[in-house]
């Protein structure tokens, strides 16, 4: 809650610019009211409170200087909807794209992954998002398959985690 503020002006301007999907953030995108998102989030971080259609996700922010950058999800499980779209989701706020921020927050949370014990990630991205596919491969993603979603073409890349 300390980041009420921070948050509501992140997410505005992901609709100032018309973006109305902030991947990676546990529907925040959908929820106007930012206590009932952090409880939910929170809910979803514990086996005993997680949303029976979701899996154990943990959400973390990116902050620059004091400023909410961006987003990033993990999905510590894949359950049969989670399959195509993999362990992770992240956005960067428009403003704030191209300066390195999502291949930073990716490479952080591999090293979230891998104290979990999971030995690999699995990541998808649409075809056309080649900023998004340059981060991963930065990241050690190897192209693993390719499938649509919404009249889109989309890839899924693996991640090893263990060396």
């Amino acid at each position: 809650m300390n980041d009420l503020e921070q948050a509501i002006e992140f997410r505005q301007e992901f609709f100032e610019y018309g973006v109305f999907v902030i991947n990676g953030s546990e529907l925040f995108d959908k929820m106007d009211d930012y206590a009932e998102w952090c409880r939910t989030t929170d809910a979803n971080t514990k086996e005993e409170t997680v949303n029976l259609n979701w899996v154990i996700t943990d959400a973390f922010f990116a902050v620059d200087d004091d400023r909410i950058v961006g987003i990033i999800d993990f999905r510590h499980t894949l359950n049969d909807f989670l399959k195509a779209l993999g362990h992770c989701g992240y956005s960067v706020r428009p403003s704030e794209r191209r300066k390195g921020f999502a291949t930073e927050m990716l490479w952080q949370l591999l090293e979230v992954a891998q104290k979990t014990g999971m030995n690999e990630l699995y990541l998808s991205v649409e075809r056309k998002n080649e900023p998004s596919v340059k981060t991963i491969i930065r990241n050690g993603g190897v192209y693993e398959r390719s499938f649509e979603i919404d009249g889109e073409q989309a890839d899924i890349y693996r991640i090893a985690l263990s060396e």
